[in-house]
């Protein structure tokens, strides 16, 4: 097999102007020597064809086999519509745009975190258990939970948002973090989803992506009724088992947590692969 190599194949390459006569496409194919398939010889070719003449990279494809070990790969450059290159410094790749608000999320409870007062001074306790009727269900309210709502607007390069970038983003829709995000620990942030929007047709035009996140804190060592729980991490689901007892009043039954469950209801991403950093 011939030693890896990259080479422009001189006198095949078109260029593509406006009316005004400015090149707004340029089309060079190279040949890719000594490799074994496609995937390899356009891994070879894209450090070599990245710019020309300060137009960036729009495609990279494989448009020949001329041997075992030997390809021909077209590559596509184009300008921007203001004549700049879509990937040259202008200050605006890789802005960034961050919000939040503490709405709040709203909670069914069953149960409270303690009983201020019942009156009168005899009246059944039910250990936290939230407006008990009297067939004995455990009715609850609805009350706002702590809830830490941010957004961060990215703008990403078009070569980064891929047809597979933008699956990703939907895999990791309606998870939580696997590991520390943002300075919140494992099992506080929920990936909301994203949207993204671009102002070209040009693949290689940038995209601004906002990205929605929503943070409930992790909770340990607390009690329901007088049952400790451990722990609970933010986005868990805890629910509560209630029997009847002897109120201590020994004229009444209540209802009583005699269990709790913490549910996992959200599975964990890996939001390493939202590429925005930690």
């Amino acid at each position: 097999m011939a030693s890896l190599r990259v080479e422009e194949a001189y006198g095949e390459r078109d260029e593509t102007i406006d009316a005004k006569g400015n090149v707004t496409e340029v089309e060079i194919p190279y040949l890719v020597f000594g490799v074994a398939d496609e995937s390899a010889a356009l891994a070879a070719a894209r450090p070599r064809v990245k710019t020309v003449s300060g137009m960036a990279l729009s495609s990279i494809e494989v448009v020949e086999r001329i041997n075992g070990d030997t390809w021909k790969v077209k590559a596509v450059y184009e300008a921007d519509e203001d004549g700049e290159s879509p990937d040259s410094d202008t200050g605006d790749e890789d802005a960034s745009v961050f919000a939040f608000d503490t709405g709040g999320g709203t909670m069914h409870l069953n149960q409270s975190i303690k009983t201020d007062g019942k009156y009168p001074n005899d009246a059944p306790d039910f250990a936290g258990a939230i407006e008990v009727d009297n067939e004995g269900n455990v009715n609850g309210v609805d009350v706002t939970m702590p809830v830490l709502n941010f957004t961060e607007t990215h703008t990403l390069s078009g070569s980064r948002v891929s047809t597979s970038y933008k699956k990703t983003l939907a895999a990791l829709t309606g998870t939580v973090n696997r590991s520390g995000f943002r300075g919140f620990s494992s099992g506080e942030v929920l990936f909301l989803g994203a949207s993204g929007t671009k102002r070209s047709k040009k693949a290689s035009a940038p995209w601004e992506i906002t990205f929605r996140f929503a943070v409930s804190p992790n909770k340990a060592g607390f009690k329901v009724g007088d049952i400790q729980v451990s722990r609970k991490y933010g986005w868990d689901y805890l629910w509560v088992r209630y029997a009847d007892k002897v109120a201590e009043n020994r004229k009444n039954m209540v209802k009583k947590p005699v269990a709790v469950y913490v549910e996992q209801v959200y599975p964990e991403g890996d939001f390493g692969n939202l590429g925005i950093g930690n």
